[in-house]
């Protein structure tokens, strides 16, 4: 195995980011290459993936779609990618290697046909000017790696050869999520097309579309199996692009597309209805809503409910087919609503989708950001029409009269908003004292948690090759958005946070000193928990692979003010938080840590070990005089805590049985 990770690094409190204003966006850098994709590989490094275009920066006598971000210089540094990565789907592993699947066929300036093209003459093999290679059935692995290793190596660089490692079946646009065995599901796709992938809104070739839709579901690890058809996918066809895709605690996986809702058991590929998306409102691209699982607490069994805000619900026929929409997209207000629903209640009631709040504002390509705090950050977006683009509509024939030139939307939503998923109804949204960006961030546009707290907001690229005097450019500008929490410029410093983290078994202590925080030391162990955050893997206003889960943990006070926290490992069911990279964050009166890397689970792809949960200690206050010494003019308003009801609170005392899994993978490892 190459994977060369660091498995964990303290950050120190007073780091320059923490002297950056609370709420603010700064732009920090230049990403060479336009952020269609990113994911964060450890405590150092951002990378980042472009469409073949071309953008100024050249690798290997070709321009470069590949990026590796420094995070302490906020510098990038480019990277070879040999296919077309143009609308693939990504994941973690469980080793802490990552992989991308599919994409595009081979293009050359103007987003034209390469030079070679494929049988048939539907798309490319290769092109002569770009130098890019078919992508559509890639599967691409990178181990990431930090600046103590060779950057230059092999062993760093992305690994993507698809005579020696691709899917059965060509996938532009499909979905991915892991088991909790961590292979995973490779969910439709195009095979080619556009905007949707349908032919006609009158009479669709349901399912296949004319051999341009993929309707099916494949493996990685590939099991040589043929693909089998998800009826789903089938029924959905022409909105299903990017499926929402998210595993149950049951081993079922929910998927969303188009205005239909299932559970679809992997193991049998049978699947359950569930209702509708209310309202009509699309939420799969190119409506492009936001959508996250909520935070996993001890509160809510760590039962998954997943919130869906903002889209479109632009009818049947205004959605188009292939080739453009048939409205002018960019003057159809996109939505503001926002629904729950909790697929797999256990209270005994049935699934439902339930209003909640709407948003600030109306929002297509809105990207749910989950913090470490348990709130849930919403950036970038439009206040009108759908992602993709286009250079005409079926009302507007002519590119010249096309007012934002290929973009489908229009009116750039600047500042971001926070949901708190646990204020009361009518008032979980805010924005207040968020500074806002002037950069738009439309199509290909991304975000993503940074280990210390902070947003990277990257991207911005509705155009079909690099464009820099339209309306809405090809950006290569970066910006760091400061949640509330950067008020403090005192954060908790925890000691004792593990590398790994067990489905179950001993629990292990995390020290806080009293110099991480201010005022009475009972009132902040009360106020303190521990978050497994993962951030995902970024592309369209998603972040495949995102979820947020909150330990158990109990505390003791001790006299000098430090206080002992007694952590729980993840629950025993590798289900509710595959396994993987995350970071473990301690949050102290609502300001966290910086993240501590670690690797959940056994690190392979395999039925994970589970082991009965330790009891954990009662609760143990100190003297009500016992205080933090921190100055409490540098440790924040305290405001924002979003801990758990439980926090502090020895729910671990319930005795958790080993739980069975199905294993079909034993001690593999897939990192290259």
């Amino acid at each position: 195995m190459l994977v060369v990770l660091s498995m964990l690094t303290t950050w120190l409190a007073a780091s320059s980011a923490e002297a950056a204003s609370a709420g603010s966006i700064v732009e920090v850098g230049d990403t060479l290459i336009s952020a269609m994709m990113m994911f964060v590989g450890n405590n150092e490094k951002v990378y980042i993936i472009d469409k073949a275009e071309g953008n100024a920066e050249t690798i290997n006598d070709h321009p470069a779609w590949g990026a590796v971000w420094d995070i302490a210089s906020n510098s990038a540094t480019t990277m070879d990618i040999k296919t077309n990565v143009f609308c693939a789907s990504g994941m973690h592993l469980p080793n802490g290697s990552y992989v991308t699947f599919g994409g595009n066929g081979a293009v050359t300036v103007g987003g034209n046909l390469g030079s070679q093209l494929n049988p048939g003459g539907f798309s490319a093999q290769f092109d002569d000017v770009y130098k890019d290679f078919d992508g559509t059935k890639s599967i691409r692995i990178l181990n990431p790696c930090t600046s103590a290793d060779d950057m230059s190596s092999a062993n760093c660089q992305w690994f993507d050869d698809p005579s020696v490692l691709s899917m059965q079946r060509q996938r532009w646009y499909s979905a991915a999520e892991p088991l909790g065995d961590g292979r995973i599901a490779i969910i439709g796709g195009f095979a080619n097309g556009g905007y949707v992938n349908r032919q006609s809104p009158d009479e669709p070739d349901r399912g296949f579309e004319g051999n341009a839709s993929e309707p099916t579901f494949e493996w990685y690890p590939p099991t040589g199996e043929t693909p089998q058809l998800m009826q789903f996918m089938f029924d959905t066809s022409g909105l299903n692009a990017y499926a929402h895709t998210y595993l149950m605690k049951s081993g079922k996986m929910f998927l969303q597309a188009y205005l239909k809702t299932i559970l679809w058991d992997p193991a049998t590929n049978t699947e359950t209805p569930l209702p509708d998306m209310p309202d009509g409102i699309v939420r799969v691209y190119p409506a492009s809503g936001a959508v996250a699982m909520l935070p996993l607490t001890p509160s809510n069994n760590w039962n998954p409910t997943i919130l869906f805000c903002g889209g479109n619900d632009m009818d049947n026929q205004a959605w188009g087919n292939y080739s453009w929409p048939f409205i002018n997209t960019w003057k159809k207000p996109a939505s503001s609503a926002c629904h729950r629903i909790t697929p797999e209640p256990e209270d005994g009631s049935q699934p439902a989708y339930v209003k909640d709040d709407d948003m600030l504002e109306t929002r297509t390509m809105g990207q749910f950001i989950i913090l470490p705090t348990g709130k849930l950050l919403v950036v970038n977006g439009g206040l009108n029409g759908t992602a993709g683009y286009a250079e005409r509509t079926l009302v507007t024939e002519l590119y010249a009269d096309m007012p934002f030139g290929m973009s489908l939307a229009s009116g750039p939503v600047g500042t971001p908003a926070e949901y708190d998923p646990n204020a009361a109804t009518g008032s979980r949204w805010s924005n207040n004292a968020f500074s806002s960006s002037s950069i738009p961030r439309l199509y290909h546009s991304s975000a993503i948690l940074l280990p210390d707290g902070s947003v990277m907001i990257a991207g911005s690229n509705p155009n079909v090759d690099v464009n820099l005097t339209t309306a809405f450019p090809t950006t290569y500008k970066a910006e760091i958005f400061y949640p509330s929490y950067f008020s403090a410029s005192t954060r908790p410093v925890p000691s004792g946070i593990p590398s790994t983290l067990s489905y179950g078994g001993n629990s292990f202590d995390v020290t806080i000193p009293s110099s991480s925080y201010s005022g009475k030391a009972n009132d902040a162990a009360d106020n303190t928990f521990v978050s497994v955050v993962r951030p995902g893997w970024t592309t369209h206003a998603m972040n495949l692979g995102q979820r947020y889960l909150q330990l158990n943990n109990t505390y003791t006070v001790q006299s000098d003010g430090s206080i002992t926290l007694h952590v729980s490992q993840m629950p025993p069911i590798p289900n509710v938080f595959q396994p993987g990279p995350a970071w473990v964050y301690v949050v102290v009166n609502g300001i966290p840590s910086n993240g501590s890397y670690v690797i959940v689970g056994s690190g392979n792809i395999e039925t994970q070990p589970t082991a009965d949960v330790q009891e954990l200690p009662v609760s143990v206050k100190g003297d009500d005089g016992v205080s933090g010494n921190a100055d409490g003019s540098t440790t924040g308003n305290g405001t924002g805590n979003n801990e758990d009801d439980n926090a502090g609170i020895a729910v671990g005392a319930r005795v958790w049985g080993v739980l069975g899994a199905v294993g079909f993978l034993s001690a593999l490892s897939f990192g290259l």
